[in-house]
């Protein structure tokens, strides 16, 4: 069968390789054709667009992008009809993959989404138009299910987070301090600023103030896939901070605590037990706009999915080196970390067990077929 995946971030491309592998497995014969990135390149199939081409963060900086955003539409729906394919699967991505779904559906195309828009926090208006545009919705967070079966009678699959199938693989090694060149004899502090330059340039400064009041760590930044890592060299200045790129879980499992840029990074480091802060700060017109049209207590995946304040949120006044120092302190204490670990061993319970992707890749073959 044809398959034409659509995902717009580096976390769609993760699992969208992890689907990849999954329908590959169970379709021998299977055409594959996606907007993606490297590993659902190397996963298989025929990249059509990558994501750094396509991920804007904040509301003014989509306004600026129209032009791009439009082009890209128009390039996406010429594919797709080129290809013909079986079924479009849609990864996230909502601004631009609901304006395809919808265009879909009007061709008699098949559209299935992977991994909900997060209507939930915002524009929860789409979910009318989702139930007329999707064939079927497979989500991956546990409240989701809920929120659409019982307030909007809209039927779904919850599969599973599909970070438990690449987290649960993950192991600590004793080559990778040495293979990265970093101490042996200082604990380490990752820093996660986000994957995308637009929000790096506002985290990373913040982030990297941190290096001259701990000399006793060593803080390492965690490279966002499609950055070089020299770009990352001007915000440095005498600090000596490694850049490590395409290793994060790899980092974090070597890591005492870390400093998070909100996002799928805050899941991440959650099932991988390390101790957290999680901060945020956007452009102020895109803070207030996101003020008045989000609806959520928390930012952080870990808070929402455990609904209270497992880890601690320093978001835009509150996201300054003072009060990011003080929470550091924290999640060092005894009493810090062994509660955060507490929180996690919930976390990872209320998630479930590892298999999403099959899972996901079993449901669309089957509904296909």
């Amino acid at each position: 069968m044809k398959y034409y995946i659509i995902a717009g971030e580096a976390s769609g491309d993760l699992h969208g390789s992890k689907l990849i592998e999954a329908l590959r497995e169970k379709d021998s014969k299977a055409q594959i054709r996606f907007w993606g990135g490297d590993l659902m390149q190397k996963a298989g199939g025929v990249l059509v667009k990558h994501y750094k081409m396509l991920a804007y963060m904040g509301f003014w900086e989509v306004f600026i992008n129209l032009g791009t955003i439009f082009k890209n539409i128009k390039l996406c729906k010429e594919d797709i009809t080129g290809f013909k394919p079986d079924v479009i699967i849609y990864i996230d991505y909502p601004g631009f993959n609901l304006r395809i779904a919808k265009w879909a559906k009007q061709q008699g195309f098949k559209n299935h989404f992977y991994i909900s828009p997060q209507v939930w926090a915002w524009k929860e208006k789409r979910v009318y138009q989702m139930k007329k545009d999707l064939d079927a919705l497979y989500v991956i967070l546990p409240f989701e299910k809920d929120f659409f079966e019982n307030k909007h009678k809209f039927k779904v699959e919850f599969v599973g987070h599909p970070l438990m199938d690449t987290l649960i693989k993950s192991k600590k090694t004793t080559s990778f301090l040495k293979e990265n060149q970093l101490s042996e004899k200082k604990n380490i502090i990752a820093l996660l600023p986000g994957s995308r330059k637009q929000e790096i340039k506002i985290m990373l400064p913040i982030f990297l103030k941190l290096v001259s009041l701990y000399p006793q760590f060593e803080f390492v930044l965690a490279g966002a896939p499609g950055i070089d890592p020299q770009w990352y060299q001007k915000f440095f200045n005498v600090e000596k901070v490694k850049v490590i790129q395409n290793k994060t879980y790899d980092l974090l499992l070597h890591a005492r605590a870390a400093i998070v840029s909100s996002g799928t990074a805050t899941l991440e480091t959650g099932l991988l037990n390390v101790p957290q802060v999680v901060c945020y700060r956007s452009s102020f017109l895109s803070y207030l706009i996101g003020k008045w049209l989000v609806k959520l207590k928390y930012i952080s995946l870990v808070n929402l999915i455990l609904d209270r304040e497992a880890v601690k949120e320093l978001i835009q006044g509150d996201f300054n080196i003072k009060k990011v120092a003080q929470q550091l302190e924290y999640i060092l204490s005894d009493k810090g970390k062994n509660k955060l670990k507490e929180d996690y061993e919930e976390l990872r319970t209320v998630l479930g067990k590892e298999g999403a992707s099959k899972k996901t890749a079993k449901l669309i073959i089957e509904a296909l077929k």
